[in-house]
């Protein structure tokens, strides 16, 4: 029974914790890739391009909202010279991450489904995909339950006022 117990008190803990599947990238990390982009700079095209998405990655990956919204931004930017087929899933999987990173949900799972089109067995978009669905299943259950909550209690309001009254 004691299992049992403990079981529910987990599933609920982990239902309502912010945890996901994705790696967290730190301040320190970003610096770094940030000085070899403007290392780059003296080098070859082809180089900078390559720390230009390890920043991307980096960046999206951050547990800070600001650097989130700053790969977003690279990202989209530089979607539109981008000829590689592989490296337009890639820009498009992290674009979902950002946004999924960023709480728009909904344009994750958009982005993330353009990318499964293209690459239906990639295993990190199917695992963002479902992270993603059970973010907005979660979020769902939440507003739900803070909407009977509210109603509750003016119910409860009502039903003290008229006794009040009586």
């Amino acid at each position: 029974m004691e299992a049992k117990i403990g079981k529910f008190f987990e599933s609920v803990t982990n239902f309502f914790s912010a945890s996901d599947p994705l790696p967290w990238c730190d301040a320190d990390i970003v610096a770094g890739y940030e000085k070899e982009v403007a290392e780059a700079e003296k080098g070859s095209v082809e180089l900078k391009n390559e720390y230009i998405m390890c920043l991307s990655w980096a960046l999206v990956h951050s547990r800070r909202a600001e650097d989130v919204q700053r790969g977003i931004a690279m990202l989209e930017a530089s979607s539109d010279s981008t000829t590689s087929p592989l490296k337009m899933r890639e820009k498009l999987y992290l674009l979902a991450v950002g946004y999924f990173r960023s709480s728009d949900y909904p344009k994750s799972r958009e982005i993330v489904e353009q990318c499964l089109k293209m690459e239906p067995d990639r295993r990190q978009a199917q695992s963002l995909k479902k992270a993603i669905e059970n973010r907005i299943t979660k979020d769902g259950v939440i507003g739900i339950g803070i909407a009977v909550t509210a109603a509750g209690l003016i119910a409860g309001g009502i039903a003290a006022a008229l006794a009040r009254k009586n």
